[in-house]
C-alpha cells in the first residue's frame, strides 16, 4: 500500500486524483516539451515515425493527426502572412515618414537660404498639414484592430496572391 505523503513528496503538491481539462493537459505538456528544449544543448527534431508514434501513445489516430497536420500547416502559413502584412504596413509608414522628414527639411533649408536666415515662411503649415495625415497614417498602421484590421489584412492578402499570380504567369510566359 502506498502511503499518499510518499505520493505527495514525489509528484508534489495536489497530485492526489487531480482531473484536467484537454486544454490544460495541452499547456502543461506544452510548457514540459518547451522546457525540456531549454535545457538540452542540441535543437532535437522529429520524425514523422517519432510524431506517429508518440501519437499513437496518447490515444491519437493516424487519421486525426493527418487532420492536425493540415490545420497546423494552414494556421502557420497564415501567420507567416500576417507577420508579412504587419512588416509591409510598418515599412510603408517608416518609408513615409522618412519622406515627411527629407521633405519638411529640404523646404526648411531652402526658406531659410531664400530669406538669408531670418524666415522659414510656410514651411511649419506645410509640416503641419502633411503630418496629420502622417498622424492619421500611424495611426491606421499601428493602431488598427479588430474587424478593421481583418478587413485591411484580407485586402493585403488578395492583393499578394494576385500579384504572385501575375508574376508566376509572366514568368512562365517569358520562359516559353
Amino acid at each position: 500500500m502506498v502511503d499518499a505523503s510518499a505520493t505527495d513528496e514525489r509528484f508534489g503538491e495536489g497530485s492526489r486524483m487531480e482531473f484536467y481539462s484537454q486544454d490544460e493537459v495541452q499547456h502543461i505538456l506544452q510548457v514540459a516539451i518547451a522546457r525540456q528544449a531549454r535545457s538540452s544543448d542540441t535543437v532535437e527534431h522529429l520524425t514523422r515515425a517519432q510524431l506517429l508514434e508518440i501519437a499513437e501513445e496518447l490515444g491519437i489516430s493516424p487519421g486525426e493527426l493527418h487532420e492536425a497536420e493540415i490545420e497546423w500547416r494552414a494556421q502557420s502559413g497564415e501567420m507567416q502572412e500576417r507577420q508579412a502584412f504587419d512588416q509591409a504596413r510598418k515599412g510603408r509608414f517608416q518609408r513615409r515618414v522618412t519622406r515627411y522628414l527629407i521633405v519638411n527639411g529640404f523646404l526648411a533649408g531652402c526658406a531659410l537660404l531664400a530669406s538669408g536666415g531670418a524666415s522659414i515662411m510656410g514651411v511649419p503649415y506645410i509640416a503641419l498639414f502633411w503630418g496629420m495625415f502622417l498622424a492619421l497614417d500611424g495611426w491606421n498602421t499601428y493602431g488598427l484592430t479588430g474587424d478593421r484590421y481583418e478587413d485591411a489584412f484580407r485586402r493585403w492578402q488578395r492583393r499578394h496572391r494576385l500579384k504572385r499570380s501575375v508574376h508566376s504567369l509572366l514568368t512562365r510566359w517569358l520562359k516559353l
